[in-house]
């Protein structure tokens, strides 16, 4: 669809397909406020078609395809190598990261790690054991399978 004849008309159909709302594309389109003209104007057949043509012109513009951005790569790394290898390098690796082809990132943990001395347990009744396991359980230091038989000590 060619640009609509009425200027006013092309500047809300431009404004609304970058985003604008109704009301602020027509007033940026010279009009004075008015929602429900600005309503009927964005539901004029002529207007919604100019609005999906632009957004399509903008949407095909926008498009890079994976096979663009590895070949710009490509020529990114091509072009560096005998210059600055390092600049090669990240290139290569930017295009593995996009293939999926890269190592995992490396986890650390950070803060103290808790630790129970058992020989400090010795003295403990088997009900202060159940309440500091619940305990352990709770804040995520132990999973809750106790290990044992579940019956009293002889």
């Amino acid at each position: 669809m060619p640009i609509l004849p009425n200027p006013r008309h092309e500047s809300f159909a431009q404004a609304l397909a970058k985003g604008k709302t109704a009301d602020d594309a027509y007033a940026q389109a010279g009009y004075r406020p008015n929602r429900k003209n600005a309503w009927r104007l964005k539901t004029n057949e002529d207007i919604a078609a100019r609005v999906a043509e632009l957004g399509a012109k903008a949407a095909e513009k926008a498009e890079w395809s994976a096979a663009d951005r590895l070949a710009a790569l490509k020529r990114i790394s091509d072009a560096a190598e005998a210059q600055d290898p390092r600049v090669a390098v990240s290139a290569i690796s930017e295009a593995n990261k996009m293939q999926g082809s890269h190592a995992p990132a490396k986890h650390t943990h950070s803060g103290t790690i808790g630790t129970i001395d058992p020989t400090k347990l010795k003295g403990m009744s088997n009900e202060e054991l159940d309440l500091l396991e619940r305990a352990m359980v709770q804040i995520g230091i132990a999973s809750g399978d106790s290990g044992g038989e579940g019956g009293e000590e002889d």
